[in-house]
């Protein structure tokens, strides 16, 4: 198997972890792999009044998976949740909030809440 299929493989399998590790939080994981023209959200869960907008980055440290969610990719999010929003007008009464879960081997995954704001 080459290396960009292992990678998609990893990223698929930390957002399935990610996601369960949310559930166990008690969040509500809403949708998965959203894709829309301007980019893509890993996960969208809410606990309470608060709708959660999730970049998964699994690497081998956590260092190496937050400095990952750059700058453009950050802005490219953030266009991705104004189409989700648009798509969903239910949830736009909801406090909206950009966070980033870590996944490192052997350790639960590490959830930044309001990683940054636009």
């Amino acid at each position: 198997m080459n290396r960009r299929r292992r990678a998609w493989r990893r990223g698929h399998w930390a957002e399935h972890f990610c996601a369960a590790a949310l559930a166990v939080r008690g969040y509500r994981v809403l949708a998965r792999r959203l894709r829309y023209p301007v980019g893509e959200i890993d996960l969208v869960a809410r606990r309470g009044g608060t709708l959660a907008v999730i970049e998964v980055k699994a690497r081998r440290d956590t260092a190496s998976a937050m400095e990952a969610v750059t700058p453009r990719q950050r802005r490219r999010i953030a266009r991705a949740a104004e189409w989700l929003l648009a798509e969903r007008p239910a949830l736009a009464g909801l406090a909206l909030r950009f966070d980033v879960m870590l996944v490192t081997p052997w350790r639960w995954p590490r959830h930044v809440t309001d990683a940054w704001r636009i």
